[in-house]
């Protein structure tokens, strides 16, 4: 491929991804309209984790690297 085809082939894939995105984002505006959560969740909520859960992550965690510094040693 030469220069000029690949350059061709880069504008083509360009504007197939901006009219694909346009179409995702709702179609109004141009494709690149500046925010990045233009597409709602869908109603979903957050998932909220407990105290608990946090500590025994946190704790988990830090004995995961208190064996790795141990096997430096």
């Amino acid at each position: 491929m030469n220069k000029a085809s690949v350059l061709a082939f880069l504008d083509a894939e360009i504007e197939r991804l901006q009219e694909a995105r346009q179409l995702l984002s709702g179609g109004s505006g141009s494709a690149l309209n500046g925010s990045r959560h233009s597409v709602s969740r869908g109603g979903r909520k957050r998932r909220q984790m407990s105290e608990e859960a946090k500590r025994r992550i946190s704790l988990s965690q830090k004995k995961r690297w208190a064996a790795r510094k141990k096997a430096q040693r």
